[in-house]
């Protein structure tokens, strides 16, 4: 039971950080003339959530797949990725949450499930 809440949050995880990567182009030509520093600012944003959230997902799966799923090490691993998902989850309900773009709305659902999982997890 633990490496599937651990390997379908990762899944989950990986997949949400990929559709972060693809778009930003598009994203970042969705604002406007917005000045190049600006553009440069939402750009690196996009890129830094996409890369962190695969990294979450890739260090999840790695964690489970090289170690026993109730080791020590996975449960660290699967709680420090939960906190870090809920913070990222809290600063998405905070900013762009509050969006009219239903794919802003969805990272904090999805980030907080993820955790929920990895806490699931990390506790079985």
């Amino acid at each position: 039971m633990t490496t599937a809440l651990a390997l379908i949050a990762a899944v989950l995880t990986t997949a949400w950080g990929t559709t972060h990567l693809v778009p930003t182009r598009s994203v970042v030509r969705a604002f406007g003339e917005i000045g190049a520093e600006n553009e440069r600012v939402i750009t690196m944003e996009w890129i830094l959530e996409g890369v962190t959230l695969i990294f979450v997902g890739l260090l999840t799966t790695a964690v489970t797949f090289l170690g026993e799923a109730s080791s020590t090490t996975a449960a660290v691993t699967y709680l420090a990725s939960a906190g870090l998902l809920v913070v990222m989850s809290a600063v998405s309900l905070l900013t762009a949450g509050r969006n009219q773009h239903i794919a802003y709305r969805l990272c904090a659902p999805i980030f907080t499930t993820c955790a929920i999982l990895l806490v699931a997890a990390a506790a079985t």
